[in-house]
């Protein structure tokens, strides 16, 4: 779950304690990213709970962060940007799309939100991909929703909640949220190469991207998001970002992860390639599931 809200640690720790008092649900991981003014919740659990889980971190959500004063470099359109579900063990993509049209209904009918479905929820082709439904982001869509049939939402009033803004709630399959960081602080260039790579424009299969300047670090960042490691390795679009940075005169300094990735995508040849910032075997999905279900029957013995 990305939540429009990366620097208030005590409203982010808030939303997070709604998905850990949820029994069946368990939190994997909270990355705060102040730069884009954004977070990212990754849990697990079954349908039921996930659904849970996910309504009341919604709902504290939309209590805490106001979209009329947020402020970052990353497109959104809502308190709580997008929920993708993702099968991950034991459920299918169809009961993924099932639970997300569910939630979708109940946050557009309990909380005055208008939702989008998208990925393999998506009720209208032309609305499968994040960027067609970010398209103005909140700003511009709060007047094109009122007026623009195109824009109309799949449930809930064609206006936007005046300070949640709109949401978008999907299924897919597990996807890399994958970032290179320039030897340069121009944003232009980031945006060229980011251009030259997005699978939409002819580039690399299955890659997202978007071109950033990150103030803390001084750099400009090509910010990706990877559908498919299996049909694009983080390696060949680690290796494509650097061929675009030499024909435009710059460099390539390291590269990050966000969030979780599966084991299948990555190994200790590709971690050292990648100059990868901060990666340790806790960022494996597949580990950090091992890791939380390990703790959580140690407390269970523990308080019986």
């Amino acid at each position: 779950m990305n939540v429009s809200e990366g620097r208030d640690t005590a409203k982010l720790q808030a939303i997070a304690r709604e998905i850990e008092t949820v029994p069946g649900a368990f939190l994997l991981e909270e990355e705060y990213d102040p730069d884009h003014h954004r977070s990212v919740f990754s849990f697990i659990g079954t349908p039921s709970a996930i659904f849970e889980a996910t309504f009341a971190a919604v709902k504290k959500a939309v209590r805490l962060i106001d979209m009329r004063v947020h402020r970052g470099v990353h497109p959104r359109i809502g308190a709580v940007d997008v929920i993708p579900f993702v099968p991950i063990r034991s459920v299918s993509m169809e009961e993924c799309v099932e639970i997300a049209c569910r939630l979708g209904k109940k946050i557009s009918q309990v909380l005055q939100i208008p939702v989008y479905l998208y990925a393999e929820a998506a009720s209208r082709p032309e609305l499968e991909y994040l960027w067609v439904i970010r398209k103005g982001q909140f700003e511009g869509l709060r007047e094109q929703i009122k007026s623009d049939a195109s824009r109309k939402p799949d449930f809930g009033p064609n206006r936007l909640h005046p300070t949640a803004g709109a949401t978008i709630v999907g299924a897919r399959q597990p996807l890399i949220a994958f970032n290179v960081y320039l030897n340069t602080s121009d944003v232009a260039l980031a945006r060229k190469i980011a251009d030259a790579i997005r699978g939409s424009a002819g580039g690399l299969p299955g890659v997202q991207a978007l071109g950033f300047y990150i103030q803390h670090k001084g750099l400009a960042q090509v910010s990706m998001n990877v559908t498919d490691f299996h049909e694009t390795s983080l390696l060949k679009v680690f290796e494509r970002v650097q061929k675009e940075a030499h024909r435009l005169q710059t460099g390539v300094v390291s590269s990050e992860i966000i969030g979780l990735v599966p084991r299948g995508a990555i190994n200790e040849l590709t971690i050292r390639t990648l100059h990868l910032e901060n990666f340790h075997p806790g960022k494996l999905l597949e580990n950090r599931i091992a890791e939380v279900m390990k703790s959580k029957r140690a407390f269970s013995c523990t308080s019986s």
